[in-house]
């Protein structure tokens, strides 16, 4: 039997799933005060690199969540730990927004060095044509080349906004090469990566998601998925997809009495 009051650990979706725009989904501050009221751990972890850490936080207080630091964890969080893990250079071509390139300068790295060693392509919705210029001639030359994640719509209100994906697939149509890796959902370094700062088990870890091909696509690497239809995936996409999910719920708020 597959029972929410057996998970240790919630990682929080945040577009579609806890928020849409400024907007908390409802249910979702009552079920982080039902989590804490039961001593479960949670955190927020979320492919979007379009904003640092920082202004997750700080966009998360506002609604009240007040969570710490050590409660988010974004794609580009995990990037930066890839990149140290397997020693890249400090020399990087970064396609990405001004608070990705401020959160990759404070760790050590020049975001747009002169004789870039890798290229890193981030969730931009700065994106100029002389970046995919840029980006297109480091990838057809050959540079490792890592993207923060693999999403197609990033939810907002009223409908999507393009994510990384299409620029995955435009950069793969010009220069024949896809990533070298990519590192945010549904890849297990990042359900890893949390397993590790907090101390549980993948078996003991639930991911609560809108998005099948990553949040719940997650569930390969051994962690349990809840499936929210609050933001990217609709029912029958859901009847429709061979991609199956633990649990179900229309909405965040709705796990609650499952607690």
């Amino acid at each position: 039997m597959k029972l929410l009051a057996d998970i240790h650990l919630f990682l929080l979706d945040l577009d579609g799933t806890f928020y849409l725009d400024a907007t908390p989904l409802p249910g979702a501050l009552d079920f982080l005060a039902a989590v804490r009221a039961r001593g479960v751990e949670f955190a927020f972890l979320t492919n979007n690199s379009s904003r640092g850490k920082q202004d997750y936080l700080l966009k998360l207080n506002r609604m009240g969540a007040a969570v710490s630091a050590r409660e988010v964890l974004t794609s580009a969080d995990a990037t930066l730990d890839y990149l140290d893990k397997n020693h890249f250079s400090k020399d990087l071509l970064l396609i990405g927004t001004p608070s990705l390139e401020a959160q990759f300068a404070a760790g050590g790295y020049a975001v747009r060095a002169p004789q870039p060693q890798a290229v890193v392509l981030g969730f931009d919705t700065t994106l100029t044509y002389e970046k995919l210029t840029l980006l297109c001639n480091a990838v057809r030359a050959g540079l490792p080349y890592i993207a923060t994640h693999p999403d197609f719509n990033c939810p907002v209100a009223g409908g999507f906004i393009p994510d990384i994906g299409g620029v995955i697939a435009l950069v793969e149509a010009c220069t024949g090469r896809r990533p070298d890796a990519v590192i945010g959902k549904p890849n297990g370094m990042i359900a890893q990566a949390a397993s590790d700062r907090f101390g549980v088990p993948l078996a003991q870890i639930c991911m609560v998601g809108d998005r099948l091909y990553t949040d719940i696509a997650l569930g390969h690497c051994g962690v349990k998925t809840a499936l929210v239809f609050s933001g990217e995936t609709s029912r029958a996409d859901y009847a429709a997809s061979e991609i199956r999910a633990d649990f179900v719920f229309d909405g965040i708020g709705d796990m609650i009495a499952e607690l």
